[in-house]
Formats: structure tokens, C-alpha cells, sequence
């Protein structure tokens, strides 16, 4: 590649960059695929580094979920990409000396993969008609539906994604629901659906509800998502306030 091509590139990435950044709210998502026979011990060295973050007041932020089937995702707001050049755990590491060490030794006796990647929460595809960010307290009960397409297909598949959301504020369905893209990281495009309930039988009995106030043509508007996901994986699980973690301010 000569110079000329490689400056274009390095511009055009800045570009989609400083783009993807002003136009959505990113997030820094660090996800470990915890084994089952270690799901106890991984609490609590989880545990452990959180109260070691807060006792040196490491300067990041982390909302925590978890899937049923083991899986953890510590979510971090972040500006824009040069928050991975970051160190925030740097100061933690050099104080702690071998311990820190140690903890991340453990850590890893407790999972076999994991990794950090970036996605994107896209406003004007969710339906939150009140505008309000962030789910209720009592609400941690989640349902997340991934929705892969192939790149030909993103066009047709987010105005399939306008209609659903259009459909939801005609009919004043009182089912909210967030979406997030794929950012950085990732090797194939999705839509995530999220979708905060207080529990398990709360989030059937509010399900078989919205399916009235759609109607019995709510199919017709879906097809013109579904028509173009070419896979799709539905995960259950919840949030975990007491793995949270947020700087002390002055």
C-alpha cells in the first residue's frame, strides 16, 4: 500500500470515528465466558477486584450483567476510541505488586475465553417514548435478542428497524426497548435488542400483553426486520448492581 492510500485510510477512519463517536453513546464492553464449576469462585474474585478498585478509587466506570448461562459483561461508557490507550489500573498494579498479579491468575482459572469489544447504543432506533436513559431500579431482569445480518442487508434491515419502532408508538405500547450496534471488535453486524423487565413471570405477563395492544398484523411489521437477520440468539439474564463499579468524586 504506498503512502497516498495509507494516509486516505488513516482519514477516512478518523472520519467514521469522530462520526460514530458525536452521533451515539458508546461503550467499552469487557465480557468473560465464565466455566460452571468456577461460577462461585468467579463471584468472588470479582468481588474482590471491586473492592480493590474502590479502595484506589480507580478512575472507570462499569455496569455489570450476566447471562444464564455464565457469561459477565462489564459495560464502560466511553467518549471515543482513545480511551483504549487508557491505563486506569496502572496505579492499582504497581501498589498492589504481586497480588494484583494474582488476581488476574485467578481470574483466568475461571474461564477459557474472553475479550473487549465496542458497541454502539442507537437512539433513534429504540423505543423509550418517555426519554428516559436508563431502565428502572426494580427492572434488572433482562432479555436480549441479537440480530445478525450480512452487509448487503443493512440498509433494508434498519428500515425494517424503524418500522417495528414506529409500529410500537402507533399501537402506545408500553413495552420499552433499547438497540445497540456492533462497534469495534466485532466481526459480524448485529442489532441487540434490550429489553428490561422486573422478573422472569413479569417479563411473560408483559410480553403476552404487548402481543394484544400490536395486534394480530404485528407479524407484517416484524418480517420486514426478520426477512434480512440471518441468524439470531436470544440470551436471558440480569443486571448485577453489587458488581457495579463508580469512581468516588470530591
Amino acid at each position: 500500500m504506498n503512502t497516498l492510500k495509507k494516509i486516505s485510510l488513516i482519514a477516512l477512519t478518523l472520519c467514521l470515528t469522530s462520526s460514530l463517536a458525536l452521533a451515539q453513546q458508546m461503550f467499552r464492553i469487557h465480557q468473560d465466558n465464565v466455566k460452571p464449576s468456577k461460577l462461585m469462585e468467579y463471584e468472588a474474585i470479582a468481588k474482590e477486584f471491586k473492592t480493590a478498585a474502590t479502595e484506589h478509587n480507580i478512575d472507570v466506570t462499569w455496569f455489570t450483567a450476566m447471562t444464564n448461562d455464565n457469561k459477565y459483561f462489564y459495560v464502560s461508557p466511553i467518549e471515543n476510541f482513545a480511551s483504549f490507550d487508557e491505563r486506569p489500573f496502572a496505579d492499582m498494579a504497581k501498589a498492589m505488586g504481586d497480588d494484583f498479579t494474582d488476581l488476574f491468575a485467578r481470574f483466568d482459572r475461571c474461564y477459557d475465553s474472553h475479550g473487549t469489544y465496542v458497541i454502539v447504543k442507537n437512539d433513534e432506533l429504540s423505543y423509550m417514548p418517555e426519554g428516559v436513559s436508563n431502565a428502572p431500579a426494580d427492572e434488572t431482569y433482562r432479555e436480549w435478542y441479537y440480530m445478525y445480518y450480512k452487509p448487503e442487508d443493512a440498509k433494508n434491515i434498519k428500515e425494517g428497524m424503524i418500522a417495528v419502532r414506529d409500529m410500537f408508538k402507533e399501537k402506545g405500547s408500553k413495552l420499552y426497548y433499547r438497540v445497540y450496534s456492533d462497534g469495534l471488535g466485532q466481526m459480524e453486524h448485529y442489532y441487540m435488542v434490550s429489553v428490561a423487565f422486573k422478573d422472569e413471570m413479569d417479563a411473560a405477563q408483559r410480553s403476552e400483553e404487548n402481543k394484544k395492544v400490536l395486534g394480530p398484523d404485528r407479524m407484517e411489521t416484524f418480517n420486514k426486520v426478520m426477512n434480512y437477520v440471518s441468524r439470531m440468539e436470544e440470551h436471558r439474564g440480569s443486571m448485577r448492581p453489587d458488581m457495579d463499579y463508580t469512581p468516588k468524586t470530591e
